[in-house]
């Protein structure tokens, strides 16, 4: 399995996405390599507008036909936006993982420093690949 990891992203080790955003907002989704670990997706909790999140939290589910798996926050700050819909379609980050497919928006005054840059979350990808991994549940960590 080949996954698309663009560029101009940032990652981290549990498979989230974030792209910066010109007004202090950063928007986040899952990779397109955690969309085909979990196979078709049938349901995205979203969470609140407005609720606060700090760096691994926990702040949205999506589930598919083989299992749930978590969403972590990749920055402290306060979710401004999420994508509604999602709830109808949440195949649609199987579709389009980077663009239709977003999950939230949060604003932040966090930098994208920490994160992965896309050759680093690359080695991630080939670690599950090789481990044959079918869940999102233990990524692989890369020192």
């Amino acid at each position: 399995m080949s996954s698309i990891i663009p560029a101009e992203l940032r990652y981290t080790e549990s498979h989230e996405w974030v792209r910066a955003n010109d007004d202090g907002t950063v928007t986040v989704g899952i990779t397109d390599h955690a969309q085909h670990l979990l196979g078709d997706l049938v349901f995205v909790e979203i969470p609140e507008v407005g609720r606060a999140v700090t760096v691994a939290e926990e702040c949205a589910v999506v589930e598919s036909v083989k299992t749930a798996s978590d969403v972590y926050s990749p920055v402290d700050g306060v979710i401004v936006e999420v994508n509604e819909a999602l709830a109808d379609n949440p195949e649609l980050i199987n579709e389009d993982p980077y663009g239709e497919g977003w999950i939230v928006k949060i604003e932040t005054t966090a930098t994208l420093d920490a994160l992965l840059d896309a050759s680093a979350y690359e080695v991630i990808t080939i670690a599950d690949e090789d481990e044959d991994a079918s869940s999102l549940a233990n990524p692989k960590l890369v020192e």
